[in-house]
């Protein structure tokens, strides 16, 4: 299930509460989207002085929740349910208002789909892809890398492992022996901010991505390491297999596995495979 949806070609940040039932957005992204507005703290901050009512039900109405920031990183940011957002957008003069209404019911019954045929996430996911103008052949990898991850973060999650941050230590600790590259590292490599690494990885990348992933679920099934510190030294050896794999290809073709290369659009209308910039 994706946690970035989109409106009108523009990202919206979302989260699923799994206890509520209930999607969180981005109250800056949808404020963003539905305003143009260049500055919308300061957009928020005047609309928030016209409407005295919202003012002093914004605490109610907005929640902080963890979500990825532009450089990348997770940051707890304002965020809205579907009847939070309602009643901001009450307060927004803006002409997608009712399409974004429609978006929203939409996105809501899309959920309720999935809870009830979960291959409908998945579909969902391969669509979306397929609209970003990625390959099919890239897809598929794409696909089996994400189940492969959800997978690893399940025995994560049923051997002590702390959500968020734990989790992205140890997807660190796999990286880092996978590539010699931490997932922050990798991405100034190919000139990414607040996109998905893996969406900018090559097949090469995405295979041996895959088997870092791969090998510490296989380790951790037998192993059966408890709590984080346990699971940090499993992601390591998990990890390792699939540097020792990289490293041992990179000899024998003496290219490196690693690029600079990334599926950042050029336009709007034309997303092609682009070199990324090294910092």
């Amino acid at each position: 299930m994706s946690n970035i949806k989109l409106f009108e070609s523009k990202q919206v940040r979302s989260e699923w509460n799994e206890k509520e039932q209930k999607w969180y957005f981005s109250v800056q992204d949808v404020v963003e989207i539905l305003t143009d507005s260049s500055d919308v703290k300061q957009y928020i901050k005047k609309m928030l002085s016209r409407d005295e009512q919202l003012k002093s039900n914004w605490g109610t109405i907005c929640t902080l929740v963890e979500m990825e920031a532009a450089d990348g990183k997770k940051r707890k940011v304002q965020a809205a349910n579907t009847k939070g957002l309602l009643r901001i957008i009450q307060s927004i003069p803006s002409p997608k208002a009712e399409p974004f209404k429609l978006w929203l019911a939409q996105v809501g019954s899309d959920r309720l789909d999935e809870i009830e045929n979960p291959e409908l996430a998945t579909q969902r996911t391969r669509e979306l892809y397929k609209l970003k103008g990625y390959p099919d052949d890239w897809i598929e990898k794409r696909m089996r890398s994400i189940a492969i991850r959800e997978e690893l973060t399940e025995e994560w999650k049923n051997r002590g492992v702390k959500e968020q941050k734990e989790y992205s230590i140890l997807t660190a600790e796999i990286s880092k022996a996978t590539f010699g590259l931490t997932p922050t590292e990798y991405k100034k490599v190919k000139g990414l901010k607040s996109q998905n690494l893996r969406d900018h990885m090559n097949d090469l990348e995405l295979i041996f991505s895959m088997l870092g992933e791969a090998s510490t679920t296989a380790i951790v099934k037998t192993k059966k390491p408890k709590g984080f510190i346990e699971n940090k030294i499993v992601a390591k050896q998990g990890g390792s297999v699939a540097g020792k794999a990289r490293r041992d290809l990179e000899m024998k073709t003496g290219k490196k596995v690693v690029s600079s290369e990334n599926y950042l659009p050029e336009s709007k209308k034309n997303k092609q495979l682009n070199k990324g910039k090294k910092k």
